[in-house]
């Protein structure tokens, strides 16, 4: 990838693109985080429930000290194939991603996932898959009825397809 198209990637983010894209466990659908009618149509794609909560990729460990309580040593988990759920320090913070106390974060381990992060804003991530669906490894698998409500589809490959291991209360949970 080279620097103009990390410039479009940031400039897209920004914008309120909806991208699907690889990470280091499946491919995600996603969004800047910030942009709250972006998040929504991320949920009618999925035909996800207006309440269950959406995850982020945040643009950094700082940014995660600073907006949440954070219980866990996160060099531990970042960056690597973890969503660790952390209490958020205001609670009407990002409240159209969760409207609970908590939000599950990741910081990916993947080039794409660290472009992202350059924008400096956090990201929705979340399985690429009509609720209740098996998630995506492989762009091939996308449905079409997906493919034509998202601006920007990163292909790279087949990805590992074990979703992330949560760490709640610093416990490790297996999906």
């Amino acid at each position: 990838m080279n620097a103009d198209n990390e410039k479009n990637i940031t400039k897209s983010v920004l914008q309120g693109k909806i991208f699907i894209y690889p990470t280091d466990t499946i491919y995600g659908l996603g969004c800047n985080a910030l942009d709250e009618s972006a998040v929504q149509k991320i949920k009618k794609i999925k035909g996800r429930d207006e309440k269950k909560p959406l995850s982020i990729i945040a643009p950094s460990i700082f940014w995660i000290k600073e907006n949440f309580i954070v219980d866990v040593n996160l060099a531990k988990y970042f960056p690597g194939p973890y969503t660790v759920i952390l209490k958020k320090k205001n609670p009407e913070f990002l409240k159209w991603i969760s409207t609970g106390e908590s939000i599950g974060i990741r910081i990916p381990d993947n080039i794409f996932c660290k472009k992202i992060q350059k924008a400096g804003v956090p990201f929705v991530t979340t399985s690429v898959n009509i609720s209740g669906e098996k998630p995506i490894t492989n762009i091939s698998e996308l449905s079409d009825k997906i493919k034509k409500q998202v601006d920007i589809i990163i292909d790279a490959d087949i990805v590992n397809g074990k979703p992330s291991t949560l760490i709640i209360n610093g416990k490790e949970v297996e999906r």
